[in-house]
């Protein structure tokens, strides 16, 4: 790899590395890190609308859209209209539910090998560091 002192392309290579981990992981249960994450995202929230969704996961309404809709033809995710017609809800389907929960331990050991290459210290700056970035 080409040495930078671009913090730009250093996040950027860090980012796909931590994702291509997370991706490799999941990819037994059909999921990649992106997909995942918007899957526990709905599970957290309850029943959100696209927009709360959106602004809670830090991405413009037309990107969630689309990865939105994979999710939907996949049968793991539900848009309905909401009690305010000008607004559609995402709800997990039973199938949503299961794939988070195969999921899920395949996430927590990705989580767990990062923890621990990093270190709880370090961990905890990089968090800050992450968190006073975005």
């Amino acid at each position: 790899m080409l040495p930078t002192s671009c913090l730009c392309t250093q996040l950027r290579r860090a980012s796909r590395g931590v994702t291509r981990r997370y991706d490799d992981a999941l990819a037994a249960v059909g999921l990649g890190a992106a997909q995942f994450s918007l899957l526990r995202h709905v599970q957290r929230l309850g029943q959100p609308s696209i927009s709360a969704l959106a602004e809670a996961m830090g991405l413009d309404r037309s990107t969630l859209g689309r990865n939105l809709r994979v999710l939907e033809e996949q049968a793991l995710l539900q848009l309905s209209e909401a009690r305010d017609l000008r607004a559609r809800e995402v709800s997990l389907t039973d199938a949503g539910e299961r794939r988070i929960a195969q999921a899920l331990p395949l996430w927590e050991q990705v989580q767990q090998e990062l923890n621990l290459q990093l270190g709880e210290g370090r961990r905890a700056e990089l968090m800050q560091l992450l968190e006073a970035l975005a």
